[in-house]
């Protein structure tokens, strides 16, 4: 039983920081998004 609760709670904190890198990884992705526009930008400018 005890292996089971275990198994369950290391199954919960796993999914959880799934999510979390996932979410870090789109932050990340908007970011360099958002560079790349400002970058674009100042090309056109010139």
């Amino acid at each position: 039983m005890k292996l089971l609760l275990l198994a369950l709670a290391f199954g919960t904190l796993l999914a959880a920081g799934c999510n979390t890198i996932h979410g870090m990884g789109q932050d990340i992705e908007r970011g360099g998004e958002a560079t790349q526009d400002a970058a674009d930008a100042v090309q056109r400018s010139r």
